[in-house]
């Protein structure tokens, strides 16, 4: 059992908690040792304007925050405040996707339908906002959650971080 709530301030250190656990766990087979510390300094993190436009959500079972994952109707499409270094203007729902955004799960809480339900309230508030279309950057261990969810996957990337590491990415779309 589990609850779902738009994220507040109060929960950023749970959430900064959260992101590491999840990605070191998921990233072998996907990432090496090296990538995934660089993602996890450089990329994953909380974007607190997600926060601020109420548009990132938290689940929480047993009294803990066991998972994270928003939309948004800004241009960024992926990295926490970390990545940040310029506006972060609206997008036109009616020529632009909306941005499927940062979703992290504990370990121990995967695989039980609690990023399911994330997304299914993502798709319901994009939607209600006018939005036609989703856009997210995925991870590698993410592609497969995404893909079931109806993502259509586009020509991988490498993002190479400031510590010169290359991290792949996949860009991904699908219509609401």
């Amino acid at each position: 059992m589990f609850t779902l709530r738009l994220a507040t301030p109060a929960d950023l250190p749970a959430i900064r908690e959260l992101i590491p656990l999840s990605a070191e766990a998921l990233s072998p087979g996907f990432y090496t040792p090296e990538q995934a510390s660089s993602a996890i300094r450089y990329v994953f993190g909380p974007d607190t304007q997600l926060i601020a436009d109420g548009t990132y959500f938290v689940a929480e079972a047993e009294g803990e925050i066991v998972a994270c994952g928003g939309w948004s109707w800004r241009r960024t499409l992926y990295g926490g405040d970390q990545m940040k270094a310029a506006d972060d203007p609206a997008l036109d729902p009616a020529h632009e996707a909306a941005r499927i955004r940062a979703f992290f799960v504990h370990p121990a809480w995967a695989r039980r339908g609690i990023a399911s339900a994330i997304m299914k309230a993502c798709v319901d508030a994009a939607s209600a906002a006018g939005f036609r279309r989703l856009a997210l950057m995925s991870t590698l261990p993410g592609e497969p959650l995404y893909r079931a969810f109806g993502f259509v996957a586009g020509e991988r990337i490498t993002d190479t971080l400031p510590d010169g590491v290359g991290v792949p990415f996949v860009p991904m779309e699908r219509e609401l």
